[in-house]
């Protein structure tokens, strides 16, 4: 099954993917072909309402609408070959097309850390200094705060991928996993990988774990503001605005977390997969429906669309 030049480089890897039988791949297939639409046409639809309806031109949605284009972004990274592989006899992917998937993939997963993170801040804002909103809030700086979510992150994956692809890979070139990821290459390098995976960790720190620093902290005092709230009705709608965020952060951040912030050694590479697949697939797959279910803005906006297209 290697493929190995004579300069002893693997020039392709094989997926093992989710499963080797053939009942179980195609039950695979249409599950995450249908995921995969859901995804696609779920966050479209997300941001198309929220170009065209004018109540939601607001700091929120503009993240929101960052948020949606990046998963689509995300998840088309890594599913498309996943589903190749599920159907296709040949499970194979060429080295530096596998590097360009790598990178794209951890790119897009850090930078919607990094988003989640400023969305919290906005939530934060909005509640806690309600008044200043406008001012702190502003065109520009929503657009910065943008930018610096996707720069930093493309940044990071860079220096990541870097290091990663620096060691020497010289065989076996057995993919135990569905698409490159950097834990699951690490793992066929033919030398000690422990300074490459402090240099993960490192970063993984600086753009995973300090905006889920924001966010926790951002929240901690949303609820300290929340309480001293006299109106019930208040309440409520408050902490209406920050619950799909947090659903959100919780599915995203809780898997992301376990998968990079853990040394390799410790990872199982069954249990590795079964949580690549919550945040490259069903996360993004949730998002459009958490927004839309348990957004009564967002529900409002797409009723009165269907409304217009039946008129």
């Amino acid at each position: 099954m290697n493929t190995i030049e004579t300069n002893f480089t693997v020039a392709e890897f094989v997926f093992l993917g989710l499963s080797s039988q053939p009942k179980t791949q195609l039950i695979l297939f249409i599950m995450f072909l249908f995921f995969y639409l859901l995804t696609v046409v779920g966050n479209i639809i997300i941001i198309t309402i929220i170009q065209v309806e004018t109540r939601l031109q607001t700091p929120m949605y503009f993240f929101l609408t960052n948020l949606s284009f990046l998963d689509i972004c995300y998840t088309s990274t890594d599913v498309p070959q996943m589903l190749s592989n599920m159907v296709g006899g040949k499970k194979t992917i060429p080295f530096s097309r596998c590097a360009t998937q790598m990178y794209f993939s951890l790119s897009f997963g850090m930078t919607e850390c990094v988003l989640l993170g400023v969305m919290a801040y906005d939530r934060y804002v909005a509640i806690c200094h309600p008044l200043h909103y406008t001012v702190i809030m502003n065109r520009s700086t929503c657009g910065q705060l943008a930018g610096v979510s996707w720069a930093s992150s493309f940044l990071s994956s860079t220096v990541i991928n870097i290091f990663t692809l620096s060691l020497p890979y010289c065989g076996p070139n057995v993919l135990d996993h569905f698409f490159c990821e950097v834990p699951s290459i690490l793992r066929l390098a033919c030398t000690d990988t422990s300074f490459t995976e402090m240099v993960v960790f490192i970063f993984t720190v600086v753009i995973v774990f300090i905006p889920f620093l924001l966010i926790v902290v951002s929240y901690a005092r949303i609820l300290l503001t929340v309480l001293r709230m006299r109106s019930a009705s208040g309440r409520h709608k408050a902490l209406s605005t920050c619950a799909s965020h947090m659903t959100v952060v919780a599915l995203f951040y809780g898997t992301g977390i376990f998968m990079y912030m853990r040394p390799q050694s410790k990872t199982s590479r069954a249990g590795g997969k079964i949580i690549a697949v919550f945040y490259t697939v069903i996360t993004p797959m949730l998002n459009p429906l958490i927004y839309s279910l348990r957004n009564q803005d967002v529900k409002g906006a797409l009723r009165r669309a269907l409304a217009k297209q039946r008129t």
